[in-house]
């Protein structure tokens, strides 16, 4: 090991400056870099290319994979922020190439919620936002500064969730949804719309949205035509729509996906499908 100004090289590349400390059982991949003031635990393995810059933690039996950035003062895999939590073995794991802004903190799991908080690849958590455990991050998704997550919620992928927002435990926030800033959200948000205000509404199709992810126009008109069955009428109405597009043959997956949501949504309890899993826990106990 030779040193290079203020930081360590090893043979594989890795970077890791002189006041880091870093926990021999740590695994770290090629090309690693850990930044002044940074503390790795024992049981945390970092994949290659993955940036870890100053004053971040990174703790417990956390699993974070390629080419990902992590800023200052973040701290990932600590202990759950749940009263039932009695030190049980549970995980972190994070994919590639997210970006982890300023002093965002990511809980590993609890036993009682399946063990992991899982971020999948691509996504952008910008500063300040927490992610509680047990949590599921699919692919693309955006936190915006701020952004509260509380324990057991999913983040389907391409989802928008803007600064300030604060989201109910067991929540589903649908595929490319967008939520506005400053939201209260208490219920499931269905795939594709754009949602906000006091109380949370439902306002349109996010259609800027789609544009960007490469949705055709065939399938944005597809998706508006179900929004105006599905959400510009009562319950009754909204049920009939349901059962007309489930008797079509030639559904497209984006509306069959929209359509088994919103089905999951009234198997939950209090509009969120999720909050099923805490009651058939409770029962299993």
């Amino acid at each position: 090991m030779k040193v290079i100004g203020t930081c360590k090289e090893k043979e594989n590349g890795m970077k890791i400056h002189k006041s880091a400390i870093v926990h021999p059982d740590a695994i770290l991949g090629e090309d690693v870099e850990i930044g002044p003031f940074s503390i790795i635990g024992a049981n945390v393995t970092i994949g290659e290319g993955t940036i870890i810059k100053n004053h971040v933690t990174i703790t417990g039996n956390t699993s974070i994979g390629k080419n990902n950035v992590i800023h200052p003062n973040a701290v990932l895999g600590a202990e759950p922020q749940d009263l039932k939590y009695r030190g049980e073995c549970t995980f972190l794991e994070m994919g590639d190439n997210n970006v982890v802004r300023e002093c965002v903190t990511i809980n590993a799991g609890t036993a009682g919620g399946g063990g992991k908080t899982i971020i999948g690849d691509n996504n952008f958590v910008m500063a300040c936002a927490h992610v509680a455990h047990d949590c599921i991050i699919e692919d693309n998704v955006l936190l915006a500064n701020g952004v509260l997550l509380g324990g057991h919620i999913m983040i389907e992928r391409g989802a928008k969730l803007m600064g300030l927002v604060g989201i109910q435990p067991f929540v589903t926030i649908g595929r490319y949804a967008y939520v506005g800033g400053h939201t209260r959200i208490v219920q499931d948000v269905p795939p594709y719309v754009i949602i906000e205000g006091h109380p949370a509404k439902i306002r349109q199709v996010n259609v800027v949205g789609l544009e960007r992810e490469g949705f055709s126009k065939n399938q944005i008109d597809e998706i508006k035509k179900a929004f105006l069955a599905l959400f510009r009428s009562d319950e009754s109405n909204r049920s009939k729509a349901l059962e007309e597009i489930e008797r079509q043959n030639d559904v497209s997956p984006e509306i069959r996906h929209l359509v088994t949501f919103l089905r999951n949504m009234d198997k939950g309890k209090f509009g969120r499908h999720r909050e099923s899993f805490r009651y058939s826990a409770i029962t299993t106990n």
